[in-house]
C-alpha cells in the first residue's frame, strides 16, 4: 500500500485534496509534509499524538516531516472548534511553551536520518518583522472576505450573535495560509496535514500557494478522534492527559490507556501504535473471544507508556498497578508513591496522629448507601474488616496514623474494599 492507503486503512484520513494526483505526487519523489501545533500549554497532550504519529508514518515512508510550532499564531488562536475567543498569551509564555514542545517532538520524529530528517520551525520567525502594510498589500489582497465568511469555523462564530468573532481570530486563516507559502518557498513543502476542523484554513493555504508561488500544494486531514460514547478523546476525570510526566504521571498515563472502552481499543491500537497487522489481528481475536482478559487494553497501555515514558516509566506504572490490585503496597518505592500523590489517585494532607475514623470521613470513603458520609459508617467499615492501611487490614476503631507507621515516613494508602483507594501525605 502507498502511504495514503496505509493512512486510510488505519482510519486516519478524513479529507484529501486531489486524491489521485496527491498519491502520484507522493509516489514520485521524497516530499515534505507539515503539520502545525499551537503552543497553548506547557506540554503536548495525547490528542497531539494523532498528527505526531501520522508525521512519523510519513517519515517511515520516505518523506520529510516538518513540525510547525505556532509562536505567532499561538498568540491569536484558531476560531475552529471553539465557541469563544481564546485568551491571548504573552510572547514570553508562548516562547516557553514552544521550547518544551520542540523537546517533546523528538520522542516521535527522527531528527538525524539524512534527507528525511524532521525539522521544527516557528512561524514567529517570518511574521515578527512583517509590517501591517506588507501584510495587507502582499498577502491580504489574495483573500475574498465573501469566501472567508463561508468557511464553517468562521460562519458558525458569525451566526452566534452572543459571541461573534473578532478581527484577530478572523485573520487566523490568512496567517496560517501564509505559513504554507513560506514553507513551500523555503522548504519545498507541498503537503499540509491537520484535523478535519482545519479543512477551510488548509484549502485557503493551497489557494494562496497557487496565487503567490504558482505551485500546486495539497492537504490531508485526519478525523478528530472521539470516544465511542461521543465524549472528547484525551480527557479523564482529572482533565487532559499530558505527555509531560510532571503534569501526568506515567502511572496515570498508563491507566488512561488500560481503561479504554472495549468498543474503542482496536481503533486506538491502529491509530496510536506501530504494531504489525498480524499482532493487531491476534489481539483482535483475543479481545473478541475473551474481552474480560483485556489483552488489547494491556497491549495498548504498554505500547503507549513505553513510547512516551520509556521502559522505566512503563515498569513503574505496571508495578504501581500491580501493587494496588494485589494490595501489596510494600513493594512500592518512594518515587512510586510520589506518582500516586501527583495525580494517580485521590489524595489529601494529614497531620501526624490523625484518627483513622476522621480520615475515612474527610476522604469521603465513609459513604453510606444513601450517599451520606458519616462517622458511624466509618466505624462500621473498620469493624467489618473492610479497611486497609498500607496494605494491612485494620479493625481497631481507635487507630491513629503516625509517622512511625507511614511508608517512607510520610505516606498512608487507605483502601476500602478492593477498588477504593485514598492517598494521605503527612505534611502535604
Amino acid at each position: 500500500m502507498n502511504i495514503i492507503e496505509q493512512l486510510q486503512a488505519l482510519g486516519l484520513v478524513a479529507q484529501l485534496s486531489a486524491n489521485e494526483e496527491l498519491v502520484n505526487h507522493l509516489g514520485s519523489s521524497m516530499r515534505t509534509v507539515y503539520c502545525g501545533f499551537d503552543p497553548t500549554a506547557d506540554s503536548l497532550h495525547i490528542g497531539n499524538l494523532v498528527p505526531l504519529l501520522a508525521l512519523r508514518r510519513f517519515q517511515l515512508a520516505g518523506h520529510r516531516p516538518l513540525l510547525l510550532v505556532g509562536g505567532a499564531t499561538g498568540m491569536i488562536g484558531d476560531p475552529g472548534g471553539r465557541d469563544s475567543e481564546r485568551e491571548l498569551q504573552s510572547a514570553e509564555v508562548v516562547e516557553r511553551q514552544l521550547t518544551r514542545i520542540r523537546s517533546q517532538a523528538s520522542q516521535f520524529l527522527d531528527f538525524e536520518c539524512g534527507e528525511t530528517s524532521a525539522v521544527v520551525v516557528n512561524n514567529a520567525d517570518w511574521t515578527r518583522d512583517l509590517s501591517v502594510i506588507d501584510y495587507l498589500r502582499d498577502i491580504g489582497k489574495h483573500f475574498s472576505v465573501n469566501a472567508m465568511i463561508q468557511k464553517e469555523s468562521v460562519r458558525r462564530r458569525i451566526e452566534d450573535v452572543s459571541q461573534g468573532i473578532s478581527y484577530t481570530e478572523f485573520s487566523y486563516m490568512i496567517l496560517q495560509s501564509y505559513d504554507f507559502v513560506v514553507l513551500n518557498r523555503d522548504y519545498g513543502c507541498t503537503i499540509q496535514m491537520g484535523g478535519s476542523d482545519q479543512w477551510g484554513n488548509m484549502t485557503a493555504g493551497i489557494d494562496l500557494v497557487r496565487r503567490m508561488e504558482s505551485k500546486q500544494a495539497y492537504a490531508i486531514t485526519y478525523p478528530l478522534v472521539t470516544k465511542s460514547d461521543g465524549t472528547k478523546f484525551g480527557k479523564s476525570s482529572g482533565g487532559a492527559i499530558w505527555l509531560n510526566p510532571e503534569m501526568t504521571s506515567p502511572f496515570s498515563f498508563y491507566q488512561f490507556w488500560i481503561n479504554t472502552a472495549d468498543s474503542d481499543v482496536m481503533s486506538y491500537l491502529k491509530i496510536f501504535t506501530f504494531l504489525a497487522d498480524n499482532e493487531i489481528g491476534v489481539l483482535a481475536a483475543s479481545h473478541e473471544s475473551d474481552p474480560g482478559r483485556r489483552a488489547a487494553q494491556v497491549a495498548l497501555a504498554q505500547a503507549m507508556t513505553r513510547h512516551v515514558h520509556g521502559e522505566s516509566g512503563l515498569e513503574a506504572a505496571e508495578r504501581i498497578t500491580g501493587a494496588l490490585f494485589s494490595n501489596s503496597l510494600g513493594e512500592l518505592s518512594e518515587d512510586d508513591l510520589g506518582q500516586l500523590a501527583q495525580d494517580g489517585m485521590p489524595s489529601s494532607a494529614v497531620t501526624d496522629g490523625a484518627s483513622l475514623i476522621d480520615v475515612l470521613v474527610s476522604s469521603g470513603l465513609a459513604l453510606t448507601p444513601k450517599g451520606e458520609v458519616t462517622v458511624g459508617q466509618a466505624r462500621k467499615l473498620i469493624q467489618g474488616n473492610s479497611v486497609s492501611v498500607n496494605g494491612e487490614k485494620q479493625v481497631d476503631v481507635d487507630l491513629t496514623l503516625t509517622t512511625d507507621g507511614a511508608l517512607f515516613g510520610r505516606f498512608f494508602v487507605i483502601q476500602k474494599g478492593k477498588k477504593n483507594h485514598h492517598l494521605l501525605v503527612l505534611g502535604l
